[in-house]
C-alpha cells in the first residue's frame, strides 16, 4: 500500500490508557484507531446521517479486521491514519488503512477491514444502496466495483 493512493487522513494521539506495561501502544488499540478513522471517513464522504449516528436505521457491521504490525507507537505519539475504501461488492466493502508516526513518517501498522450492510430486521446482509455507492465513487474515484 502506498500513502499517495489514500484520499483520507485523520490524526490521533496515543493516550496513557492505550499504552501497556511494555510502554508501547497495545496491539488491540489499533482496531479502535481503524474504527475512528472509518467514522471520520464516513463523515467526510457525506455518508453520515443528518440526525447523527444510528439515526437512519441503517446497520453496517465490521466482519473482518486484519493488521500487520510494523513498529511501535508510544504514549503521546501523534499518528496519522490513512484510510480508503478499496472495493465495493454487492453488500460489502473493504477498507485499507496505514498508520504512520507523524514525527518520523515511520509506518507503525497497516491493515484492512471488511464492512457489511445489514438489514435491521433480519440481521442478514443486504445490497448496498446506489446512493451509498455513488457517494463512495465520488469521494474515492479509484475504488474498484466488484459486483
Amino acid at each position: 500500500m502506498d500513502i499517495k493512493d489514500f484520499t483520507h487522513k485523520t490524526t490521533v494521539k496515543v493516550r496513557f490508557n492505550e499504552v501497556d506495561m511494555l510502554g508501547v501502544c497495545n496491539n488491540a488499540v489499533y482496531v479502535s484507531f481503524f474504527e475512528q478513522a472509518r467514522l471520520e471517513y464516513v463523515k467526510e464522504a457525506g455518508l453520515f446521517p443528518k440526525g447523527g449516528i444510528f439515526s437512519d436505521g441503517k446497520l453496517f457491521f465490521i466482519v473482518r479486521n486484519e493488521i500487520n504490525y510494523r513498529g511501535h507507537a508510544f504514549y503521546d505519539d501523534e499518528l496519522d491514519i490513512y484510510s480508503k475504501v478499496s472495493y465495493i461488492k454487492k453488500s460489502s466493502y473493504g477498507y485499507d488503512h496505514i498508520i504512520v508516526r507523524k514525527k518520523t513518517g515511520e509506518v507503525i501498522v497497516d491493515g484492512k477491514g471488511v464492512v457489511v450492510f445489514v438489514d435491521p430486521k433480519t440481521r442478514k446482509s443486504t445490497p448496498l444502496t446506489e446512493e451509498f455507492i455513488e457517494k463512495i465513487k465520488k469521494f474515492e474515484p479509484g475504488v474498484k466495483i466488484l459486483q
